[in-house]
C-alpha cells in the first residue's frame, strides 16, 4: 500500500531533515504551503498533491532522500544506493532540485554553528532581529536572505563577503559554481547557434537584436499600489438548497490571500442574483482606476452556455458583464488590463479521460455554467475553468481544481517574474493532466492582452 509506504519513511525522518526536504522543494512548492507543514506526512501528501510522487514515480523521493543523506532509508524502502543515484542524476533534466538551490543547502551543511552565529551577526542590518534568532537554522538564515532579495541564483556576491571572512573554502564553492554555470550558459547559446566562437562584432550584434525584441516585448505598468481592484462575486447558497456550491467559499479564501498579497483591493461579495451581479460589476466598471494598473474579477457560480445563473436562478450574460468594462464605458481602464476568472461549467458532459493519477474523486461536484464572448476591445483575458461544452469540477472539502491551481501556480511562479499568460499554461497543464471522477477537465484562456502582464512581488 502506497501511503504505508510512505508513513514508514516518514516515521523514520526526523525534525531537520524534514526542514532541509522543505528548502529542496522550493522550487517546486510555494513557500507560504511549506511553511505550514510541520510533520512529514503532511509533506508527502502536498508532494502526492503536486504530482511529485506517485506509486511507480518516485524519482524525485529518491533524489530528495540522496540528498539529505538518507541512504538507509534509500536502500531499505527504494532499493537504490548512492552510486545509482549519483549515476541517475547525471543524467541531463533528470535533476529536479537545481543546482543552486542544492549548492545553498551544502553552505548550510558545512557551517559550522560559530560559523551560523558570524553569518547572522554581519547580516543584521539586512534582515529584521526577530529572523536571526539563535534558535533560527542556517537554512532558515538563507531563506531569509533570498526573501529580502540578498541573494538570488544569479546573484551571490553578499554570501560570498559574508563567508571570505572565516571560511573561504566554502566562498570557493560559490565561485566553482558560478565558473560552471557561466560555462553551461555559453554552451548552451553556442550549441543552440551551431557556432563556437563568437567576435566581438557578432556578439554586439546578437545584443543588439536582443535589445529590439525585449523591446517589443512590451509589459503593461504596475506601478501603484494597490494595483488595482480583485472583485469576487461568489455564489454559494441558492433558493434551492440542494444547489448549494460546497468548498466555493475554500475558493473565495485563497483568491483573497494571494490578491491581498500580490497588492490588490480585495473584495468578496457572496450570494448575489443575476440583477445584482450585473450591478456590482458596473458599479466597480463606474470608478475612477486613474490610479490603478488593472482590475480582476472572480465569478464563482452555477449557470449554462453564455450566462451565469444569480442565487435567485435568474441568469446574467457574460457578455454583458465583460461589455461594462469596454474603453467607452469605463475609460479610466482603457488601455490597462481587465481580467476575468469563471469557475463553472461551459456544459453538462464530462470530458473524456486518460489514465492518469484520480483526484479529489470522492468530493467532487460540478459547476453549470457559460462560454464567454469576448467584445472586440483590447486588454481583457478571460480564464474558463473548462472548455465549452463540458463540466468543471469543485471538492466540496478544498475547493475548485481550476482556482486552487491557479492560486498555487501564482504564489509559486510570481516571485519567478512570469507572466500571466505563462502561470496560466501551467495551470492548464496541471488541470489537464488529472482525472476528475473518471473525467477530464481542460481550462481555457481567451486573451485580447496586447502585452505581457507580470505581477511584481
Amino acid at each position: 500500500d502506497f501511503q504505508k509506504f510512505l508513513f514508514g519513511i516518514s516515521e523514520a525522518l526526523v525534525t531537520d531533515e524534514l526542514e532541509a526536504l522543505k528548502f529542496l522543494s522550493l522550487e517546486h512548492i510555494p513557500m507560504r504551503k511549506l511553511e505550514a507543514i510541520q510533520e512529514p506526512k503532511a509533506f508527502f501528501e502536498v508532494l502526492q498533491e503536486k504530482d511529485m510522487i506517485e506509486a511507480g514515480n518516485l524519482a524525485f523521493l529518491k533524489e530528495l532522500l540522496f540528498l539529505i543523506s538518507r541512504m538507509d532509508l534509500l536502500a531499505a524502502h527504494l532499493g537504490s544506493s548512492r552510486e545509482e543515484m549519483e549515476r541517475e542524476l547525471q543524467i541531463p533534466g533528470r535533476a529536479k532540485v537545481s543546482a543552486y538551490r542544492q549548492l545553498l543547502y551544502g553552505i548550510a551543511e558545512d557551517l559550522t554553528p560559530e560559523d551560523v552565529k558570524s553569518v547572522k551577526f554581519l547580516l543584521q542590518k539586512q534582515i529584521p532581529k526577530n529572523k536571526l534568532q539563535d534558535n533560527a537554522s542556517m537554512l532558515k538564515v538563507l531563506l531569509e536572505m533570498e526573501r529580502n532579495g540578498i541573494i538570488k541564483e544569479d546573484n551571490l556576491t553578499m554570501l560570498k563577503d559574508i563567508l571570505k571572512g572565516f571560511r573561504l573554502d566554502i566562498k570557493k564553492k560559490i565561485d566553482t559554481y558560478e565558473e560552471k554555470k557561466k560555462g553551461k550558459l555559453f554552451n548552451l547559446w553556442t550549441n543552440n547557434l551551431c557556432i563556437t566562437c563568437f567576435s566581438f562584432g557578432c556578439l554586439a550584434l546578437l545584443s543588439h537584436l536582443l535589445s529590439l525584441f525585449l523591446q517589443l516585448v512590451e509589459s503593461y505598468e504596475m506601478k501603484n499600489n494597490p494595483h488595482g481592484y480583485c472583485v469576487i462575486l461568489n455564489n454559494y447558497i441558492f433558493k434551492n438548497p440542494y444547489e448549494a456550491r460546497e468548498g466555493t467559499v475554500k475558493d473565495g479564501e485563497a483568491v483573497k490571500r494571494v490578491f491581498k498579497w500580490l497588492q490588490f483591493e480585495t473584495v468578496e461579495h457572496m450570494d448575489l442574483e443575476a440583477k445584482q451581479m450585473y450591478a456590482k460589476v458596473k458599479e466597480y466598471s463606474k470608478k475612477d482606476h486613474s490610479n490603478m494598473d488593472c482590475f480582476v474579477c472572480f465569478i464563482f457560480s452555477h449557470g449554462e452556455k453564455d450566462k451565469i445563473k444569480g442565487v435567485d436562478h435568474e441568469f446574467v450574460n457574460i457578455k454583458d458583464l465583460l461589455s461594462c468594462f469596454s474603453g467607452s464605458n469605463c475609460p479610466s481602464l482603457a488601455g490597462k488590463p481587465k481580467l476575468f476568472f469563471i469557475q463553472a461549467c461551459q456544459g453538462s458532459v464530462g470530458h473524456p479521460a486518460v489514465t492518469v493519477k484520480e483526484d479529489f474523486s470522492d468530493h467532487l461536484e460540478t459547476d453549470a455554467t457559460p462560454l464567454p464572448s469576448i467584445p472586440d476591445q483590447a486588454d481583457i483575458l478571460v480564464g474558463m475553468a473548462t472548455v465549452e461544452d463540458y463540466e468543471c469540477y469543485r471538492c466540496t472539502k478544498t475547493g475548485s481544481v481550476y482556482v486552487q491551481c491557479l492560486c498555487n501556480k501564482m504564489e509559486l511562479l510570481c516571485p519567478l517574474r512570469k507572466d500571466l499568460i505563462t502561470i496560466l499554461t501551467e495551470v492548464n497543464k496541471e488541470v489537464g493532466g488529472r482525472v476528475l471522477n473518471g473525467w477530464k477537465q481542460m481550462p481555457k484562456i481567451t486573451s485580447t492582452l496586447r502585452k505581457q502582464l507580470i505581477f511584481r512581488i
